[in-house]
């Protein structure tokens, strides 16, 4: 049985890839330091309890790291920890830059160390985004193109990709790089676009779509990204970076008129409000290299993730309840 350390295994995507690896019989440590759009463990789905464990630390506690990863000794390690919400990273850009780029500094440093007194080295999948990139008006971008990010968020998992390839060229070090497009299910907090919507349908309020709305993002389900992480895992390669995208692009208006669609709720309640300061107009990004390299191709449309989506928020009750005990729904990144 493998073992797979993922950090920020109680954030959205990590929670999915926790339940999916363990349900693949993974043998799973989820290292989170919790904050507010963290998922309780009540909530994942773990039948089997001998291959999963959580802890809860920072990873900037660089001594416990270390004494957690030599015992577990994980053959992979998945880092997805990060705080990841623009609008919060523009109310709180320095603490927001801080912590992103000193928790993935610790995680590699304390790897690093440990690699130099073990004979099987541990490898790392560094998880970005497609957001390190900035905007696009035509086209895709590819792995080889400059990363130009716009906001603090941006910026600081652009400022973590270069660390990563530091420490690949300087140390050695067995990592690469997944930059991946707007993921969309299952445990997505609900400041976030699409159950931030789905949410306020529900409740019969206005939708809040920034500026006219026609700025567009790839989407890929997160059980795809999952799998695609899985595939990864089996193939690993050192050094490499990669694209991962399901060249499904819509405007904002779309989706959630989407969304409106499946949920037979009012155009009526959709209203346009300011735009966020330094807004990308369009992210797409070339996932070729992935497909051709790894097999691999994405499974799940719009209409069928958003019906997944949608089901699973009107399934999970409780979930919300928890969630909204940290949200109030008021817009954050104004300036």
């Amino acid at each position: 049985m493998n073992k797979v350390l993922i950090t920020g295994g109680s954030g959205f995507i990590g929670t999915n890839l926790v339940n999916y690896l363990v349900s693949k019989n993974y043998n799973v440590l989820n290292i989170d330091k919790i904050n507010y759009s963290s998922t309780p463990e009540k909530f994942k789905i773990i039948k089997k309890k001998n291959n999963y464990e959580f802890k809860k630390l920072n990873l900037e506690d660089k001594k416990n790291l270390k004494k957690i990863i030599i015992e577990f000794n994980p053959q992979f390690i998945i880092n997805l920890a990060a705080e990841s919400h623009v609008d919060r990273s523009i109310d709180e850009p320095c603490n927001f830059i801080i912590n992103n780029i000193n928790s993935t500094m610790s995680l590699f440093f304390v790897v690093n160390q440990i690699n130099k007194k073990i004979k099987k080295k541990i490898s790392i999948l560094h998880i970005s985004t497609d957001e390190v990139y900035g905007s696009k008006k035509k086209g895709t971008f590819r792995e080889t193109d400059n990363i130009n990010p716009s906001s603090p968020y941006s910026s600081s998992k652009a400022s973590c990709d270069l660390i990563a390839l530091s420490f690949i060229k300087t140390f050695k070090l067995k990592l690469s790089i997944i930059r991946l497009c707007n993921n969309y299910g299952p445990y997505q907090y609900i400041e976030k676009f699409i159950p931030l919507a789905i949410n306020k349908l529900k409740k019969k309020q206005k939708v809040p779509i920034y500026g006219n709305g026609n700025h567009i993002r790839e989407w890929i389900f997160v059980e795809d990204s999952c799998n695609a992480i899985e595939k990864f895992l089996k193939n690993f390669s050192p050094g490499k970076i990669y694209n991962l995208g399901s060249s499904i692009r819509f405007k904002n208006k779309e989706i959630i008129n989407k969304i409106i669609k499946l949920m037979n709720s009012n155009k009526n309640l959709i209203t346009h409000v300011t735009d966020r300061p330094g807004h990308d107009l369009r992210y797409a990004i070339c996932s070729q290299k992935f497909q051709k390299e790894l097999n691999w191709k994405c499974k799940t449309n719009i209409d069928k993730g958003l019906l997944r989506t949608l089901r699973w928020y009107e399934n999970n009750k409780l979930w919300i309840k928890n969630a909204e005990n940290n949200y109030n729904y008021k817009r954050l990144g104004k300036i």
